[in-house]
């Protein structure tokens, strides 16, 4: 396992930015998939960006949106959310695992993102 740790979250009104980044602290070869999920009052927690060999995928309600980029090797993960709206509003959590997308071992403790209409 390895520790990640979240940054960049905020409030932002409807149609901003916002850039989430993602420190993984350990044996890269546990980050060689890096993903993003998220987590929103009364939801279950749904994927929102994999990435792993270069290779990314995305949740359909992001796509076009949100820009998901580093991960293996440098150990770190960001992603870029454009055009926000109130119902990204969440925690935003980091994940890594040793094995392609999509298998995540290791979690970070979340990033709050509130966007207001």
């Amino acid at each position: 396992l390895v520790r990640l740790r979240e940054s960049g979250g905020g409030s932002v009104q409807a149609g901003g930015s916002l850039k989430l980044a993602c420190a993984g602290f350990g044996n890269t070869r546990d980050m060689f998939c890096m993903g993003w999920f998220r987590k929103a009052p009364g939801k279950e927690r749904e994927m929102v960006a994999t990435i792993d060999t270069g290779r990314t995928t995305y949740a359909d309600a992001v796509k076009d949106r949100f820009v998901i980029s580093g991960g293996y090797p440098t150990g770190s993960l960001f992603l870029e959310m454009n055009n926000l709206q109130p119902e990204d509003s969440a925690i935003y959590y980091c994940a890594a695992g040793s094995a392609s997308c999509p298998h995540f071992r290791s979690w970070g403790q979340g990033t709050h993102v509130t966007v207001s209409s």
